[in-house]
């Protein structure tokens, strides 16, 4: 009997080249000169909300990434001795693994607690008191609850940075870091202080910007580059798509911003694509515009590219993987260097 080899199995394994697919960052490092005083207001600071951030902090947090992505070797290692509080208590695959692997990249140790009831608040230990005993244990928390109020609860108590990895529906500022660093990466104009009429790009967003937390921020962070942007379509089967007041606020900073509930008449006008149709609330989740589906025979706009947060349901097919379209592979590889731009910013000693 002769047994049957996957082909996969008789090719070599080839360790990632870094220097592949560089062109990218180098441009926006180009594009933008290095400004160390605009990142270092953030040494020491909590990071909750996408709205904490000027436009000098986002263009200079994504040029930092950029120089993360660009280096093979990272050489110096400023978090060494320093330890993360890893806090995970909502499902999580890229967010939690970039943070670690950011972490361990820079030096430092890490220390993670990933259910809750392993812990003392399974007793009634108030959030407050949870928070007084992490200042004692480690240098930075980085928190995903699908409470929504607990990471500022904690903010009371605590004497170390918190950093916000998704608090329920309310806000997901890094994960939102990470999508302007693959925007900027794609289109480096858009950082300018001017971009002309013809250099402006129109947005597309496939979701629920008042249920889903990846929404909201990312579009906090689009209002700092209102002048690049001729127009913000939110995609959504409902009419209620906005909290109160986040479009007034949006609006406020110059975006224009409008509703559709058709998803592909828009297509062939947007630039950027995001989509998303999943929203943690509690200890579930909720799903927001399911009947809106991209593949490879969807009408889009030749040049045009894909976002998503991930994980993906079917809301985002898999054939668009080999397409020009398919960036969000690319966006969750640049996660890692745009949060450790974030670290490398807020822990300075």
């Amino acid at each position: 009997m002769v047994k049957k080899v996957h082909p996969k199995l008789e090719e070599p394994v080839e360790a990632e080249n870094w220097t592949e697919g560089i062109e990218q960052p180098l441009a926006l490092m180009e594009q933008i000169d290095e400004d160390f005083a605009a990142i270092a207001e953030l040494a020491n600071h909590s990071v909750i909300s996408a709205r904490q951030f000027s436009r000098e902090q986002l263009i200079q947090l994504c040029r930092l990434s950029a120089k993360f992505e660009t280096q093979q070797s990272f050489g110096q290692f400023p978090l060494t001795g320093k330890i993360l509080i890893s806090a995970f208590y909502e499902p999580s695959t890229r967010t939690r693994l970039s943070f670690e692997s950011v972490w361990h990249r820079l030096g430092g140790d890490i220390i993670s607690i990933t259910d809750p009831s392993t812990t003392g608040i399974a007793k009634g230990e108030s959030l407050k008191d949870v928070a007084e005993m992490m200042n004692h244990y480690g240098d930075v928390v980085v928190l995903r609850d699908s409470n929504e109020r607990a990471i500022y609860e904690m903010l009371e108590a605590l004497r170390i940075p918190i950093i916000n990895a998704g608090n329920g529906t309310d806000e997901h500022p890094t994960q939102a870091l990470a999508d302007m660093y693959a925007i900027f990466k794609w289109r480096p104009e858009l950082m300018s202080n001017e971009v002309s009429d013809d250099k402006k790009i129109t947005i597309g967003i496939i979701g629920n910007p008042g249920r889903m937390r990846t929404v909201r921020s990312l579009l906090l962070f689009l209002s700092r580059i209102s002048q690049a942007i001729k127009e913000v379509v939110i995609i959504c089967n409902t009419t209620e798509s906005f909290s109160q007041d986040q479009r007034e606020e949006l609006e406020a900073e110059g975006l224009n911003i409008r509703v559709s509930r058709e998803l592909e008449p828009e297509l062939p006008d947007i630039d950027v694509v995001y989509i998303n149709a999943i929203a943690w609330v509690g200890n579930t989740y909720e799903e927001h515009g399911i009947e809106y589906k991209l593949s490879k025979s969807s009408p889009l706009k030749k040049g045009a590219i894909i976002l998503h947060p991930l994980a993906r349901g079917e809301e985002l097919s898999t054939d668009l993987d080999d397409t020009e379209h398919n960036w969000y592979f690319a966006q969750a590889r640049g996660a890692v260097f745009a949060r450790m731009a974030l670290m490398s910013s807020l822990v300075r000693f």
